[in-house]
């Protein structure tokens, strides 16, 4: 048994006045964020088409997801020194200048580019309004407010297809990427106003260069070798062979700098903790999967189906809306019931099932049925989102939250990248194998029964993504929620459950 592990002390209390205020400005810069994951996706297979580089149209979410993972970790140790307020300022202003280079892109390699100074400014938003809502508000806290965040990601949910189909049919790409100026500036000016208010709790750090390098060029040459390799060059290939040594080399010394730097990149005692590693994970396996889906799901529609643009942002929204209603469902249990993790669990067997479904019969499957499948699918997936940040942000000090809550952002985009390569490998692999037709030809459904055949081990895939995300949910220790309102823990958890302050 170690020694029991003390209560942190809490914050300086707001008032409700002041704490949904802040809301109101964290909502703005989430709303960047949210968008951009939703409305890209519809207008993907139109992106891919207009350049003419189809074949590279996954880094076009790579690029992004790959700055956006590594930079997370930095925002969160620079907050840690600088304040949530600065930082958070510099990823609204990276990510806009991003936009205005991505809008203005007249090539794929020019739009990956640009997609990846987007990522290193979208790295920050969702991470530090995440941690910037840990500041104010315990755990227990968070439930109530549950409302207002959904209430962000139902809008993205529902607009960010529509808008990403109707622009890239009606008007052009590029207008998804145009609309994110506006809405930064809103969110900037809204920020800098509302977080003056907000209780600092910074601790000197140093910040672990070497580690951050070796992550980056790691996972870079993983990346691309899952992206190139039965593509570009086959899988035993001397260039896909090397990149993959390279990665585990790559990923080794990064084990090994985390293990014997004096401050590493990622605290080791934050990831030994059984609640961090486990949420983490079942995090990491469903986000990445959820990217996936929503980046190829619109190909699907569209090269199999025989959807437009706009009517594949349409049949998208209940992928989307799905999520979100999941993880509002997740986010009030935890507000209501003492064993919060069995709606989550009962929800993922669901999600399972339904994507399982979708895999043995994909194509044969009536329109309406299939949109219910998604709609049950991410309900299950998106339970998993708010229940991973609150359960890891409840275990951890208040000078831990920043880095914490980085880390888990971290190897949830990490995740996410991963999974869109993979995915991509299936589907540009299983293209290139279809001799006669390219990228571009069955997009636009040149030949709809071989890309159904492809994306069958696509949704194969995704049910081991969910499956995994399920077995690490059940494995996560349930510890009752702190209430830093009352200064307690809750009670009624409390008595219900094991002192999870003292660890076996």
């Amino acid at each position: 048994m170690n020694a029991p592990q003390p209560m942190p002390a809490a914050p300086a209390r707001l008032t409700d006045r002041q704490i949904r205020s802040i809301i109101i400005g964290l909502m703005t810069a989430m709303l960047l964020a949210a968008l951009d994951q939703t409305i890209v996706a519809t207008a993907m297979p139109t992106i891919g088409l207009d350049l003419g580089d189809a074949v590279n149209l996954p880094w076009v979410v790579t690029a992004y997801l790959l700055a956006s993972t590594a930079v997370t970790p930095l925002y969160g140790k620079l907050s840690d020194i600088h304040g949530r307020r600065i930082m958070l300022l510099i990823a609204i202003a990276t990510f806009s200048l991003g936009s205005l280079a991505c809008a203005m892109a007249k090539s794929m390699v020019a739009l990956a580019l640009a997609r990846g100074l987007q990522g290193i400014g979208g790295g920050g938003l969702i991470a530090l309004s995440q941690t910037i809502i840990g500041d104010i508000m315990s755990p227990k806290e968070r439930a109530r407010y549950q409302v207002y965040i959904a209430g962000v990601f139902v809008a993205s949910s529902v607009a960010g297809p529509l808008l990403g189909g109707f622009f890239a049919q009606h008007l052009h790409w590029s207008m998804i990427f145009w609309i994110n100026l506006p809405l930064g500036l809103a969110a900037f000016l809204l920020t800098n106003a509302q977080l003056k208010a907000l209780p600092r709790h910074e601790r000197r750090h140093r910040l672990d260069w070497p580690g951050a390098a070796l992550m980056v060029l790691g996972s870079c040459a993983l990346l691309l070798a899952l992206s190139w390799g039965g593509v570009r060059y086959p899988w035993g290939s001397p260039v896909v062979v090397s990149l993959l040594v390279a990665a585990a080399a790559l990923g080794l010394g990064f084990g090994l700098r985390l293990a014997t730097a004096a401050e590493p990149l990622i605290p080791t005692e934050v990831l030994k903790d059984q609640v961090v590693y486990s949420a983490t994970l079942a995090a990491c396996f469903a986000m990445g999967t959820f990217i996936g889906l929503t980046i190829y799901v619109p190909i699907f529609l569209e090269g199999v189906l025989g959807l437009t643009a706009s009517q594949s942002g349409v049949a998208l929204v209940p992928l989307m809306v799905g999520t979100v209603t999941g993880a509002t469902l997740s986010g009030r249990s935890m507000l209501y019931f003492r064993h919060y993790k069995r709606l989550p669990i009962a929800m993922m067997g669901v999600s399972v099932a339904c994507c399982a479904a979708i895999a043995v019969e994909g194509r044969a499957l009536p329109f309406a049925a299939l949109e219910v499948l998604f709609l049950f699918l991410s309900m299950g997936l998106g339970t998993i989102l708010p229940l991973s940040t609150i359960a890891i942000q409840n275990t951890v000090d208040f000078h831990q939250l920043g880095i914490a809550t980085a880390s888990m952002n971290f190897f949830r985009s990490l995740g996410g990248a991963l999974i869109v390569a993979a995915f991509g490998t299936i589907v540009l692999g299983g293209s290139a194998n279809n001799a006669g037709h390219d990228m571009e030809s069955l997009i636009r459904g040149a030949d709809a029964a071989h890309l159904a055949g492809v994306f069958r081990w696509v949704f194969a895939a995704a049910c081991l993504g969910l499956g995994l995300a399920w077995a690490f949910l059940m494995w996560m220790e349930e510890r009752p929620l702190r209430d830093r309102r009352a200064g307690k823990l809750d009670d009624a958890l409390e008595a219900e459950m094991p002192n999870p302050l003292v660890m076996e």
